[in-house]
């Protein structure tokens, strides 16, 4: 892949832009933002990066801004109000609302008002008839029984984005998109977070580490693997050594891949786990055999979820705002309901790193020639 082609990680400022924005679009700020010393307390961001952000703001003749006064939002030509029931949002799941995870179901809400603010409605369709390896014809039937002015995708594997994409369905995956499909996305940046993921666990001593994770089509998951193992092996560690373990998507499934995690020689000191609920289900099963985090095997999880928040002792994790990842969202979709010009086609927003109580430094730590110190 050239380099023109990467997806455009979402900077500090590019996240207070697309925060700012959103809340104008919303009508949550009709006249003036409020003062900056409020957007910084909010945002939790410095002075000059909310600065930054205003800057290009002006430069799109969103604000102007007035000495003395504060910044006054400029009035803009309306792209979406008012569009026919087909210019609705329709958002496509391989799984029912119910079951989505708890981070999920929170920018999905908040996505959903900031719709009905717009006068626009997302109607939800869930399936697995729709994510199987030829969905063509259970797509057609549904996207022709139902117009919507964009569809968001969800979990979208490689045949669902490739179908939607080869027929030129206005859309946008909540997601990242597989290698040769041109959809606009929004995501977290999977590939920088597993990286940091490694760098953090070579840096506390660790040199044998596993990516515990079930088989999973999705991009993001794809992106995780190759990069934590990328992130290990171009450390210059040569000792160093990440494995990819698999497991079933289940409790029975991930208690397995724990005994044959156990049963490898040597026994890896480190894990990271792509999802907030398998993360937990490890963590009980290594509880029960005796395994003690972070003194004997330190821990990551990826993916943040509100009840890790409860989980002792607490995990190390990355956290994203649902608000920033709704707003993120919104912006693209509104653009692709308009029918106006994509500003920015892909966007990893960056989370922020959660330094938990579940990772440490190894008790048995590695010395230069092969020997060990115990702690």
């Amino acid at each position: 892949m050239s380099p023109q082609a990467l997806p455009q990680r979402l900077s500090l400022v590019a996240q207070t832009v697309a925060y700012l924005k959103g809340q104008i679009d919303s009508g949550e700020w009709r006249d003036w933002l409020p003062g900056e010393r409020s957007l910084c307390q909010t945002l939790q961001v410095s002075r000059n990066t909310l600065r930054t952000a205003l800057r290009q703001l002006e430069d799109e003749r969103r604000v102007e801004r007035i000495h003395g006064t504060g910044n006054k939002i400029l009035p803009q030509r309306e792209t979406v109000t008012g569009l026919p029931q087909s210019g609705h949002v329709a958002l496509l799941s391989p799984e029912p609302i119910e079951r989505l995870r708890p981070m999920h179901t929170l920018w999905l809400d908040e996505i959903r008002a900031m719709l009905s603010e717009r006068g626009l409605k997302l109607r939800f369709f869930h399936g697995r008839s729709y994510f199987v390896s030829k969905p063509d014809a259970a797509l057609q039937r549904l996207v022709t029984r139902n117009h919507h002015g964009c569809w968001i995708l969800i979990m979208a594997d490689d045949n669902v984005q490739r179908w939607f994409a080869d027929n030129g369905v206005p859309c946008v995956v909540a997601g990242s998109t597989h290698a040769g499909v041109d959809l606009p996305s929004r995501d977290l940046d999977h590939r920088a977070m597993c990286r940091h993921a490694a760098g953090v666990l070579l840096g506390l001593g660790h040199r044998r580490m596993v990516l515990l994770t079930h088989k999973s089509p999705r991009a993001g998951d794809l992106e995780s693997e190759a990069s934590f193992v990328e992130g290990v092996k171009q450390s210059h560690r040569s000792e160093a050594e990440a494995i990819v373990m698999y497991h079933e998507d289940t409790v029975a499934g991930v208690g397995v891949a724990v005994r044959r995690l156990l049963k490898m020689t040597p026994v890896p000191t480190a894990l990271l786990v792509l999802r907030p609920h398998h993360y937990l289900a490890v963590a009980t099963r290594l509880m029960q055999k005796g395994v003690r985090i972070p003194q004997d095997i330190s821990m990551i999880s990826r993916d943040d979820d509100p009840f890790l928040s409860f989980v002792a002792p607490t995990p190390t994790r990355y956290e994203v705002n649902p608000h920033m990842m709704a707003q993120t969202l919104l912006q693209i979709v509104l653009e692709v309901a308009g029918g106006t010009m994509i500003s920015q086609r892909e966007l990893r927003l960056s989370p922020k790193f959660l330094r938990g109580e579940s990772i440490a430094a190894p008790a048995t730590l590695p010395l230069p020639g092969g020997a060990a110190l115990r702690d």
